[in-house]
């Protein structure tokens, strides 16, 4: 990754590229400086101006990767995006652990910390909520009123160490097969949730008769009811009004003791941080992404977890992170995830490039290779020490791979159930997001945006393209931010009151 561009309209990313990066808005007949050819038509701000002439069949060079191929002639100087530059299959070498290195640790007298709470099973929050789970969509309504009655009212007023009760609602648990994929994601996100360290107390909340019955999932998982987790359904407890008005009366009793923890200095080896981006543009890969990877590289020497998601969006890079497995094993189980997407898309009629989306294409991303190159930068540059299933608990610590979908909140979800206490989010187009119960910081790739967003944006690493700061300035900005935030401090979309609404458990199979 670049660390400063080194012409002042364009960005060269690696001495074997075929394209460049426009800085700016380029106009035709520019001369590009550094690189001998004049573009022969506008250059948008992010896309890309090939810089010797590509025949017809020939890979577009970026990153020194193949991002895609060329589907005419393409003329040095050309604008190179989707009229010109298409998607086709090709062989990676997945060189299983060529690359994995002993990583260099910060002695632990050395390490940072931040300001936690450490709950009774050893495990520590960054935050401090009571939370309503819902077994199913039936019960979504019901939990948003409990919530209602704590968050719309003075209750929690007494109780000022509480950041808040929240509902997590959505749209399944019935209507669905009682075994398989589907169902165990369902099971093993609630789960993860019923036993987040940033939920001082849980409240499960079913209907009664669904697929996902509460004590299937009490029985699958172990979970023991008692001061801190608690269940009831609306069947049993007689109907609407009087749920919600036990359900308070249950809470109420847990409030006490979520009250009473209390914030204690913590190792960052307690930190699990969430890798994620949405809204991505060419810059993404260039700025934010490369930056947070440097900063997952610091919590990874520091003894913390980052935990890389989004399976489509790795498509084409997994070649990047097979060799920086710690065994075969590991990056085996990463190829066995790739291998389930193909075989997904194609039954559901679709295909892995369906993403980028029509604002990452916008943004300069022209194939899901281009994009997954420069997301792939999020998980920096340390050994893979794990691969996970959706919302399966991260127990490696280190850098870890979990299996999800390329829509960011229900990728998020799982990330949280597999145990993250922290979010980074990077956007190039202006994605605005936030995660209860877990804090979501995001980052803006380039610096026209973050001005236009500066009141929902955390830190602009927009000035890497400007040659302003480097990728390891920004990726320590990044860090000391997650300790800031992880220690209490609000972060912009915490401020603004997102998180109720991201809560989306991955649905797979057939709704019946």
């Amino acid at each position: 990754m670049p660390g400063s561009p080194t012409a002042s309209l364009t960005i060269r990313l690696s001495p074997n590229d075929n394209v460049v990066v426009s800085r700016a808005e380029i106009l035709e007949a520019t001369e590009v400086p550094g690189e001998g050819v004049t573009t022969a038509n506008r250059i948008p701000t992010g896309h890309k101006v090939a810089t010797r002439a590509i025949a017809e069949g020939e890979p577009v060079i970026k990153y020194d990767q193949i991002i895609g191929f060329a589907t005419r002639d393409i003329a040095p100087g050309a604008h190179v995006h989707v009229h010109n530059c298409g998607m086709a299959e090709f062989e990676r070498d997945y060189a299983f652990c060529e690359a994995a290195r002993p990583t260099e640790m910060v002695p632990e007298a050395e390490r940072a910390t931040f300001q936690g709470y450490r709950r009774a099973d050893g495990r520590v929050g960054t935050r401090n909520y009571i939370g309503i789970l819902t077994s199913v969509n039936c019960s979504a309504t019901v939990a948003r009123y409990i919530a209602e009655a704590f968050n719309k009212t003075g209750i929690l007023a007494d109780y000022p160490n509480v950041d808040g009760v929240c509902a997590f609602v959505h749209s399944t648990g019935c209507g669905m097969a009682d075994s398989g994929d589907g169902y165990e994601a369902l099971q093993r996100t609630l789960w993860g949730y019923a036993r987040h360290p940033n939920l001082a107390g849980v409240l499960m909340v079913g209907l009664g008769c669904e697929v996902n019955q509460i004590p299937f999932l009490l029985e699958a998982y172990g979970l023991k009811t008692g001061e801190r987790f608690q269940t009831l359904t609306i069947q049993e407890t007689g109907g609407t009004r009087r749920t919600v008005d036990e359900a308070i009366e249950r809470i109420k009793a847990m409030l006490p003791a979520a009250n009473a923890a209390v914030r204690e200095t913590c190792p960052a080896s307690e930190l699990t941080l969430a890798l994620q981006c949405g809204g991505s543009d060419a810059y993404s890969g260039i700025t934010a992404n490369p930056a947070l990877g440097h900063a997952a590289d610091l919590l990874v020497r520091h003894g913390g977890t980052a935990i890389l998601s989004e399976t489509p969006e790795i498509y084409g890079a997994e070649h990047l992170l097979t060799r920086r497995a710690v065994s075969r094993e590991v990056g085996e189980k990463l190829i066995a995830r790739i291998r389930w997407w193909e075989d997904y898309t194609r039954r559901n009629g679709g295909e892995m490039n369906n993403n980028p989306s029509p604002g990452n294409k916008a943004g300069g991303l022209t194939t899901i290779l281009e994009k997954s190159l420069g997301a792939a930068a999020k998980g920096g540059t340390t050994n893979l020490t794990g691969v996970y299933k959706y919302a399966e608990p991260v127990t490696a610590k280190g850098f870890a791979f979990m299996d999800s979908p390329g829509y960011d909140p229900c990728s998020v979800t799982g990330q949280v159930a597999s145990g993250a206490n922290v979010v980074c989010f990077t956007t190039g187009r202006g994605s605005v997001f936030g995660f209860k119960p877990s804090p979501s910081i995001k980052l803006a790739t380039n610096s026209a945006m973050y001005a236009r967003l500066a009141e929902d944006m955390d830190i602009n690493c927009g000035a890497i393209a400007e040659g302003d700061k480097s990728v390891e300035q920004v990726g320590r900005e990044i860090f000391d931010k997650v300790l800031e935030v992880a220690s209490g401090t609000p972060s912009k979309s915490e401020a603004l009151g997102f998180g109720d609404a991201e809560f989306i458990p991955w649905q797979i199979g057939a709704v019946m």
